[in-house]
Order: C-alpha cells, then structure tokens, then sequence
C-alpha cells in the first residue's frame, strides 16, 4: 500500500488555479524553495502550513490530507477524502485516486431541502448520473429534474441546485479540467 503524494496534489491544485509557485509562496509568506520541496515530496508541511494552503487554495483541509491508496489506482469507500461542505446539505467526496489527471470523479449527497440558490458558472465540463433520489437543476436558468438514472452535462453554464424532495439525492459527476 502506499500513499496518495501530498506535492501531486497540492501542484495540481495550484496549477489548477494558475498560480506559480512565487504567488502561491507569497500568500503563505514561505519561500518558492519551501513550497518546490513540498510539492516534490522532500519536505512534509506542518499543520498550520497545510491548513494555511487549504486557504490559499480555496478547499478543504482535509482534501490536503493523503488517505491511503492502492499504488494510486484504487480507492477503497473508507479511504475516499471529502471534499468539503460548501453548501449547507452537500457531502462531497473525491472518488479519483488524487488530483493530478484532466478529470476528477466526485460522489455527491444533496440532502432533502438542501439548495444552492445563487447560480454559478466554472469554466469546465462536467457529467453527472443521477445514482439515486431526485434533484432539481438549472442550467441557464432551465430547470430540470433529474430522477434516478438519469445524467446531465454542462459546458460552462450558469447552474444552481435544490432537493426539495423527502430523500437524499446521490450523484456522481465527472469534471474536466478538476476544479477541487
């Protein structure tokens, strides 16, 4: 068994957000040196550090945590890193074994009455199947609801949520280019 590598990660999401190292540095007041030697894997971060980079990087603490994986290929249910509670009623889970492809994998929960009222946009693309419930969503200020089975994609539009059903929602979304 080995470990998902903290520096793929963190230089993925670093890059992710076109940041070089000299401005990630800057908002964690460390040097370029330091934080090279973190994403090479030479240096392990203290807490405060890691918790300073899920700041500066905008997601959770616990993303920046490694679970452990089976040579980065398979990711047991158990050892599945969340993603954060963004939005009060949504669990997310990263399913990819790490953030370094073109794509991430998320396993979603959208409790009943849970809501993202203002909409957003990402400049990705994204897939979502519908796994079990129902869930309402906008896209371009076009609602549909989804039922088990179904899936939708998104090539950058404005889009909102709402489970205003009595059962959770589950879906699992693909996400390209990752934006966790």
């Amino acid at each position: 068994m080995t470990t998902t590598s903290l520096g793929a990660d963190l230089r993925a999401l670093r890059k992710s957000r076109r940041m070089t190292l000299q401005s990630l540095a800057d908002d964690l007041g460390k040097s370029v040196g330091w934080l090279s030697q973190i994403e090479r894997d030479l240096s392990t971060p203290a807490q405060t550090d890691l918790e300073a980079m899920a700041d500066a990087l905008d997601v959770s603490k616990d993303l920046l945590t490694t679970r452990p994986g089976e040579d980065g290929i398979v990711v047991r249910a158990e050892a599945r890193r969340p993603i954060g509670n963004r939005v009060s009623g949504l669990t997310e889970h990263l399913l990819s074994p790490d953030l370094t492809d073109d794509f991430q994998a998320v396993h979603s929960i959208f409790e009943p009455g849970a809501s993202r009222e203002d909409s957003v946009r990402r400049g990705t693309q994204e897939l979502a199947y519908i796994v079990s419930g129902e869930l309402d969503v906008w896209l371009d200020g076009e609602r549909f609801t989804l039922s088990q089975g179904d899936s939708f994609r998104m090539r950058g539009q404005r889009f909102r949520w709402a489970n205003p059903y009595e059962t959770p929602a589950v879906a699992i979304w693909i996400i390209a280019p990752p934006v966790y």
